[in-house]
C-alpha cells in the first residue's frame, strides 16, 4: 500500500506512465502532446484555489498545507493535458488535416478567440460565487466544450467521445488510488462541502471533472491550430497535406 503522505505524488506521477508510452509509440502525436502538456502544466499553479476548499492532500515537503502550491499538481496537469489531447486520435487511428482557408473565414468563426477564452472567463466569474470552486471549474469546462462545438460543429463528435474516453481513463486512475491508498479519498477530499454523491466511494465531482476535461481538451488542439480529424487516415482536403503533428 502507498503511504498516505506520498499518495498524491505517486498518483500524479502514475499519469506520466501512459504519457511516456504514447509519446514513444505514436510519433505523429508528439507535437500535439508537447503543446497540450506545456499549456496545461501551469494550471497546476491554481491549486491554492482548491486547497483546502475542495481537498487537502498531503504533499512533498508539505507544500500544499503550507502554501497551497505543490509539485504534484504541476506533474498531474502536465500529464493529463498531453494524454487528453490525443487519446481519441490514438484509439481511432485518425490523423489531422488543416481546415481550409475558406472555412476559416466563415461568419461562424468571427468569435473564434472569444470561444477559446470562454472557459477561463467563465471560471473567473463563477469562482466568485458562494460555492465550492470545483463546480466553477466543471461548469467552465462544459461551457468551453459547448462553445467549441458551436464554433466548430465538426468537433462535436470528437469532443463527446473524447469526454467519455477520458472519463474512463480517469476512472481507472481513481480506482487505482482507492485500492492502493484505502481511505485516502474519504480523508483528503472535503466531502462535507460537496454534493455527497459518490460512485464506488468516489466523489461525483471528480468524475464530472474527468468528463468535462475530456470533452474540452480532446478538441482544444484542433481548435487552436485550425485542424480537424481526417475522415480517413492520410486523407487530404482541398489538396492540403495532412500536417505531421
Amino acid at each position: 500500500m502507498v503511504p498516505e503522505h506520498y499518495a498524491w505524488l505517486t498518483w500524479s506521477t502514475a499519469f506520466l506512465i501512459p504519457w511516456v508510452i504514447l509519446y514513444w509509440r505514436f510519433v505523429e502525436q508528439r507535437r500535439a502532446m508537447r503543446w497540450a502538456s506545456v499549456f496545461t502544466a501551469p494550471f497546476g499553479l491554481t491549486e491554492p484555489l482548491f486547497v483546502p476548499e475542495y481537498w487537502n492532500p498531503p504533499s512533498v515537503f508539505d507544500l500544499a498545507e503550507r502554501t497551497g502550491f505543490d509539485i504534484e499538481s504541476l506533474i498531474f496537469c502536465f500529464a493529463i493535458g498531453g494524454v487528453g489531447a490525443v487519446l481519441y486520435n490514438v484509439l481511432t487511428a485518425h490523423r489531422l488535416e488543416p481546415v481550409d482557408s475558406h472555412e476559416r473565414h466563415s461568419a461562424l468563426h468571427r468569435f473564434h478567440r472569444y470561444v477559446i477564452a470562454s472557459p477561463f472567463v467563465v471560471f473567473a466569474g463563477l469562482y466568485l460565487l458562494p460555492w465550492n470552486p470545483i463546480y466553477a471549474g466543471i461548469v467552465a469546462m462544459f461551457v468551453g466544450a459547448a462553445a467549441t462545438a458551436w464554433c466548430r460543429p465538426d468537433l462535436l463528435y470528437k469532443s463527446s467521445i473524447g469526454g467519455m474516453l477520458f472519463l474512463g481513463y480517469y476512472f481507472v486512475f481513481l480506482l487505482g488510488l482507492k485500492l492502493t491508498a484505502p481511505g485516502y479519498i474519504e480523508k483528503v477530499w472535503n466531502n462535507g462541502a460537496l454534493s455527497g454523491w459518490h460512485l464506488i466511494n468516489m466523489p461525483i465531482e471528480e468524475l464530472l471533472f474527468g468528463f468535462g476535461f475530456g470533452m474540452y481538451w480532446s478538441s482544444v488542439y484542433e481548435h487552436f491550430t485550425w485542424t480537424r480529424v481526417a475522415t480517413a487516415v492520410g486523407e487530404r482536403t482541398h489538396g492540403a497535406a495532412v500536417p505531421r503533428i
